[in-house]
C-alpha cells in the first residue's frame, strides 16, 4: 500500500478528488478513505426495513392533539419539539423491551442519571468540576458525526441559580445519614482560601420533584465551583435529571439531560473532563444513565 505524508491537489481536480474520497481519522492515524456514494437497492431496502420511523410515524399519527401537546411541553424542557422527543422516547423504550408508546412527564425526559448503593457500601459521592477554563465535547455544525474539543472560559457571575430534579427510594442505615446535592464555590478572601455551599436536601423517599436554590451575591472573586451529589449512610436508588447551574444567562452543566453521566474521554479527547467523576465510590455503589419507565 502506498503511503504519503502530503498531497497537493490542483484546483481543477479538487471536485473529482473529494467526490470519491473523504478524510478518515483526523488525529492519530490521519488517512484518506473511500466515500460510499452509491447504495444498492438491496442495501436501501435493508436499511428501510430496520428503521423504526415508519412505525413511529403511525404511532404519532394515532395520538390525540392533547397528547401531542403534552409531548411538546415535556420535550421543550430538553430543547426538543414534540415529534423529536416522541421518537427519542419510543426508540429507548423499544431498546429496553418496554411497551410503546410511553407517557411523558414534565420533570424528567427519557434518559436519567441513576445512583445505586447496596451492601457493603453506604456512601456515594460524585462531582462535576467547573474551573475557570476547561474543555468540552461539541458537535461540529453541518456534520453528521464529527466532534471537536472546545475550550470554555466560564467567568462566574452572580446571581447564581441551582436546579435539581430527582426521584428517590433510599433508606437510612446509620446515624447522621443524609442525601443532598449542592454547589461548592471556591474563592479567596483576605488571603484565605474559602468555600461556600448552595445546597438542596434530598428526601429519602420522593416521587419526581424539582427543587431550586439560589444565591444573589458573594462578595469576592470566585475561582471556580463543583456540583456535588452526595449520599451518606443510606442505601437504595436515586434518579435525577435536568441538572442546572445557571449564571450569566445560561446553564453551564455538562450533560444536563443525563444521556451518559459516566462518559469518559480518551485518546484525542483526553483533555476533556468526565461529565461526572466519583470522589467516593466503594464496592457496592455505581452511577450511570438509564432509561426509567416513568
Amino acid at each position: 500500500m502506498a503511503k504519503t505524508s502530503y498531497v497537493d491537489i490542483i484546483s481543477e481536480l479538487e471536485p473529482t478528488y473529494f467526490a470519491g474520497l473523504r478524510p478518515g481519522d483526523r488525529y492519530t492515524f490521519s488517512r484518506v478513505v473511500k466515500k460510499n456514494i452509491f447504495i444498492s437497492r438491496k442495501s436501501k431496502k435493508g436499511i428501510s426495513a430496520k428503521s423504526l420511523l415508519p412505525e413511529i410515524s403511525v404511532a404519532w399519527a394515532n395520538l390525540t392533539q392533547n397528547q401531542k401537546d403534552l409531548w411538546a411541553l415535556c420535550g421543550g424542557v430538553s430543547n426538543l419539539n414534540g415529534w423529536r422527543f416522541f421518537v427519542q422516547d419510543y426508540c429507548a423504550r423499544k431498546v429496553n423491551g418496554l411497551s410503546v408508546p410511553g407517557t411523558p412527564i414534565y420533570e424528567a425526559q427519557c434518559w436519567v442519571g441513576k445512583m445505586h448503593i447496596e451492601a457493603p457500601a453506604d456512601e456515594l459521592k460524585i462531582v462535576q468540576l467547573h474551573p475557570h477554563f476547561y474543555y468540552i465535547y461539541r458537535k461540529i455544525t453541518g456534520t453528521k458525526s464529527m466532534y471537536a474539543p472546545v475550550l470554555i472560559n466560564e467567568a462566574i457571575s452572580m446571581p447564581f441559580q441551582f436546579r435539581f430534579t430527582y426521584k428517590s427510594d433510599l433508606e437510612s442505615v446509620g446515624a447522621g445519614s443524609f442525601a443532598k446535592a449542592y454547589i461548592e464555590f471556591w474563592y479567596s478572601y483576605q488571603g484565605r482560601n474559602l468555600t461556600h455551599e448552595l445546597e438542596i436536601n434530598i428526601d429519602l423517599q420522593s416521587d419526581w420533584a424539582q427543587w431550586t436554590n439560589a444565591i444573589e451575591e458573594l462578595k469576592t472573586i470566585i475561582v471556580g465551583y463543583k456540583i456535588v451529589i452526595h449520599l451518606y449512610k443510606v442505601r437504595g436508588d436515586l434518579w435525577f435529571d435536568n441538572v442546572k447551574a445557571i449564571h450569566s444567562g445560561q446553564n453551564w452543566v455538562r450533560d444536563w439531560t443525563c444521556k451518559d453521566i459516566n462518559q469518559g474521554f480518551t485518546r484525542n479527547y483526553y483533555q476533556i473532563p468526565k461529565h461526572w467523576t466519583a470522589e467516593i465510590a466503594p464496592e457496592g455503589s455505581l452511577f450511570e444513565s438509564v432509561y426509567l419507565d416513568l
